[in-house]
């Protein structure tokens, strides 16, 4: 019966190998990337929670996705069960984003904001739960809709790093640096005689 079970699976390995790994190797440059911003002044957490911290939950999802490919399950029901899970829990922080993102005040957000941050997010998740309910029926269609959520969810997390990084780069960097030009020049004991 395993081999029966697995074999479905089993033919989705490379592709998980793929995926699985460039989610890992991607959260972790996400958190180089953090690091190196750390200097940078803040504001509040807010913006941080509403569009740094999806990013990280996307690329780990895609992982966690991966491994429950790569698990070797007795049958595919178990796997349903855990694709059902994790899409309506994605589906739940999507929400809890959203709220984040509207009541957050350092940025304000534009259509590729929400597309890229909550439309597209919730597709994918809503996609993996839905592949879950279907998993038993429909193993073959059910796997490349899980797939290509995955996918998805990867490409959302690389646009949305991306995005990330080029606002701190092009907005808050200069800010910053502009800000502390002028507490140097303003400063009394920074003036030459």
């Amino acid at each position: 019966m395993v081999d029966v079970v697995s074999s479905p699976l089993s033919s989705w390995e490379s592709f998980y190998v793929i995926v699985g790994s460039s989610g890992a190797a991607l959260t972790g440059l996400q958190f180089v990337v953090i690091a190196l911003i750390a200097e940078l002044p803040r504001t509040n957490s807010a913006a941080i929670d509403a569009y740094g911290t999806p990013t990280v939950v996307h690329f780990g999802v895609s992982l966690l996705i991966a491994a429950l490919i790569s698990a070797p399950w007795p049958s595919l029901f178990p796997v349903a069960v855990m694709f059902g899970v994790v899409g309506a829990c994605g589906v739940g922080y999507v929400g809890i984003v959203f709220r984040r993102a509207r009541s957050q005040s350092e940025y304000k957000p534009v259509f590729e904001d929400w597309l890229w941050h909550n439309i597209l997010p919730f597709i994918a998740y809503a996609g993996v739960a839905i592949a879950g309910a279907l998993l038993i029926t429909h193993p073959a269609g059910s796997l490349f809709v899980v797939g290509a959520m995955t996918l998805l969810m990867l490409f959302i997390g690389i646009h949305n790093a991306w995005d990330t990084v080029m606002y701190i780069t092009t907005e808050q960097l200069p800010n910053a640096r502009a800000k502390k030009e002028i507490e140097k020049k303003g400063h009394p004991a920074s003036r030459t005689k």
